[in-house]
């Protein structure tokens, strides 16, 4: 039955989300295709039974200097993400990002498990375009679950949570479920399991402003980490803004860490940590 409840829940505000940011115009358009310091690739990725839809974004005017896997939020496709993977790949970073089944043209439906194999083929072909380099892996809101729960499944180099809750049902209660309905609420992608035997450095980004997951989840999530974990908390940030409205003030803490900041062009350090 929660798992019922989870695929309505996740399917019908994912599709109401999508549907308001088209309306408003917050969805990359076709002209991404035309980025001029950016190969963009559009994939179709096996997972199962289903096909999920990806964008493959890499450097083309500056060497590639990291690699991350995106697994975006509940509200968000693949278009909404080219505008970063465009600024990730002006600054030396090659990234996918894919749509879990059932989230726009990807087949099948979503549940947990589902979410969690998608993200997996998803950074084995991450693997096969990108061989023998360090990839690491990103989770944004929703998606934090998804890559905390796969983290010890696969070679990731790094795991950089954006935005992220410490369990779903946390976040679910966060967003407004009362307290006496959490018992309805699935009870997975709990972080501390995860986290404590997580053997890989963990990036924690969160807004100050982030009105859906307070700031006390990034500093929880940081007290879950069993290996060496930093924690950066941005002034005056909202939970979307940072793809909404992407900028190097932003993703630039995040690149700094991927790779050699010698190396990264034009990324200042100007957040709290």
């Amino acid at each position: 039955m929660n798992s019922r409840i989870f695929t309505i829940a996740i399917t019908c505000i994912s599709r109401a989300l999508v549907i308001r940011d088209r309306l408003l115009g917050r969805i990359g358009s076709a002209r991404y295709f035309e980025m001029s310091e950016a190969q963009v690739s559009r994939l179709a990725i096996r997972s199962g039974r289903n096909v999920l839809d990806a964008f493959f974004v890499k450097p083309a005017a500056v060497p590639v200097q990291s690699v991350v896997l995106i697994c975006h939020g509940i509200g968000e496709t693949v278009e909404h993400w080219l505008p970063v993977q465009e600024l990730l790949a002006a600054n030396g970073a090659a990234s996918l990002v894919f749509d879990y089944s059932g989230y726009g043209r990807s087949t099948g439906s979503i549940n947990v498990s589902q979410c969690e194999q998608d993200a997996i083929a998803a950074f084995e072909l991450l693997q096969t375009l990108m061989p023998g380099s360090d990839i690491s892996l990103l989770g944004y809101s929703l998606g934090s679950g998804v890559a905390t729960a796969i983290v010890q499944r696969v070679s990731a180099g790094r795991l950089v949570l954006c935005a992220a809750f410490t369990s779903f049902r946390e976040a679910a209660c966060s967003l407004g479920i009362p307290r006496k309905f959490a018992f309805a609420v699935p009870h997975v992608w709990r972080a501390e399991e995860a986290l404590r035997a997580c053997n890989i450095p963990v990036l924690i980004v969160h807004g100050e402003e982030d009105r859906l997951f307070p700031v006390r989840m990034a500093t929880e999530l940081n007290a879950y980490c069993g290996y060496c974990a930093e924690v950066i908390l941005v002034p005056d940030l909202s939970h979307n803004e940072p793809f909404y409205k992407p900028h190097i003030s932003y993703w630039g803490l995040i690149l700094s860490r991927l790779a050699n900041e010698e190396q990264v062009s034009a990324i200042p350090e100007t957040a709290t940590g």
